[in-house]
């Protein structure tokens, strides 16, 4: 499932150099390295492209010209990143049992018209305007069409047998030919208010002191796995990390979360935001120099936490798990060795469904809107994010947290290039088919390699 380094015996330590010694002793996972170095490269490029391009255009050398690697981006990316995150998670399952889904982005689309209609035109009347279970039933509807939706395809690809490339394709005309359908291509606007509130934004953040009890919570659950790995090991019989090994990823986890908690700080509230704030809530008080309200963790990107916490314990913890890889590596030995397959497929493609679903509901609160249009284009980009973090296209092999790396990466791609400049769709298009190339060629060279 992923590529976990065995311990070499000592004699073999002087023919290692120091940084092969490091990734054997830490167990770290090459891809991750890798995914991880491409990533800081990418935000490194486009962060000082302005400074280097000013220098050789003759402006001369302008520090303050890189927006990338700054607070307000990187919160913005982290907003980004999280609808195709959370269904990259999904896709990853669908591509290990060597399948695929195009149809994703339509999903998003249809069950986004289908919540909007839900909590505008329906629940309202119901339930009285401005109900709070308004968002609840809304977000349970698209959620479970979603799921339904991805049943459906799933039964015609396992029971059926037509191939998933055929079903999927169908199903992205016929989904997004229904979104248009649901409201006569009618835009539905404005969401209920509590609904805006999961797609993020100044108020759809946790603040501060949110922020700091996520990262808190993420350090004490870091020293528990590494414990319980510890205890594992031992009940076991398998040989222990050496202490200073389970030290540095213990230091290593804990600070890119706190790093993560002081970057989401650090981009505070827009001063017409908070000035609305204050006259909402005339008791607060304002400091000389202006009052300053940090945003923090986003509600869409610790939706994509938890996705991608559950998703790891469903594929590495799970026999449900098991089977995705066993399918994926050999179809016809774990159909023989009692696994049903057919059932196993159905179940993958409802789960894929259940995350377009979810993903439907960050998106249309997002833009506090349903709209046809939404989710177009999103399946290219979920599939590449999922093969750009390390899931291969032959299947059985792939991670959660690559694909959501690779997600990432792809907006990071996006992002970069109307930052500097190039917004034009058609350079970012460019861009994406070339990383997306250029990382199944990579995938190539390293499964050659490991063999």
């Amino acid at each position: 499932m992923t590529d976990t380094p065995t311990h070499a015996p000592q004699g073999s330590d002087a023919k290692l150099g120091p940084i092969a010694r490091f990734i054997r002793d830490t167990e770290l996972d090459t891809r991750m390295l890798g995914m991880v170095g491409a990533l800081l490269l990418i935000w490194s490029a486009f962060h000082f492209y302005p400074i280097i391009a000013g220098l050789f255009s003759g402006n001369g050398l302008n520090m303050g010209a890189g927006l990338f690697i700054t607070p307000r981006n990187l919160w913005n990316l982290s907003v980004q990143t999280s609808m195709t995150g959370i269904m990259a998670t999904g896709m990853v399952l669908v591509i290990i049992t060597r399948n695929i889904d195009l149809s994703v982005g339509s999903i998003v689309g249809v069950t986004g018209m289908v919540m909007g209609i839900v909590q505008v035109n329906i629940l309202p009347p119901m339930l009285g305007l401005g109900s709070p279970v308004i968002w609840i039933i809304t977000a349970i509807i698209g959620i479970i069409l979603g799921a339904m939706i991805g049943a459906l395809h799933g039964w015609l690809i396992a029971y059926r047998a037509i191939p998933s490339f055929i079903v999927t394709l169908g199903g992205m005309l016929v989904w997004r030919g229904a979104a248009f359908l649901t409201a006569d291509g009618k835009t539905i606007a404005p969401m209920d208010t509590t609904f805006a509130l999961l797609g993020g934004g100044p108020t759809g953040s946790v603040g501060a002191v949110g922020s700091w009890i996520v990262g808190l919570l993420g350090c004490i659950a870091v020293l528990w796995i590494m414990q319980a790995g510890r205890k594992s090991r031992t009940k076991h019989g398998f040989p222990q990390r050496p202490m200073w090994a389970e030290t540095v990823l213990a230091i290593l986890g804990c600070g890119v979360l706190i790093g993560a908690v002081l970057v989401v700080n650090a981009y505070t509230w827009p001063k017409g935001i908070v000035d609305a704030y204050v006259k909402a809530n005339p008791d607060v008080v304002v400091p000389e120099g202006g009052l300053q309200i940090s945003t923090g963790f986003a509600i869409p990107v610790l939706i994509l936490i938890v996705v991608g916490i559950l998703m790891t314990i469903l594929m590495t913890r799970t026999r449900f798990g098991r089977y995705v890889f066993a399918i994926g590596g050999n179809p016809e030995a774990a159909a023989l060795s009692g696994i049903n397959t057919k059932w196993m497929t159905l179940k993958i493609f409802a789960l894929m469904g259940l995350l377009s679903g979810l993903a439907a509901v960050v998106a249309s609160a997002r833009l506090n809107a349903a709209t046809n249009a939404l989710g177009t284009l999103d399946e290219l980009y979920v599939i590449a994010s999922a093969v750009v973090g390390g899931t291969s296209l032959a299947g059985g092999v792939g991670t959660i947290y690559g694909a959501i790396i690779g997600a990432l990466v792809m907006q990071s791609l996006q992002t970069g290039m109307v930052l500097i400049g190039y917004g034009d769709g058609s350079y970012r298009m460019i861009a994406v088919g070339v990383a997306l190339v250029l990382a199944v060629y990579l995938d190539n060279l390293y499964r050659q390699k490991t063999k």
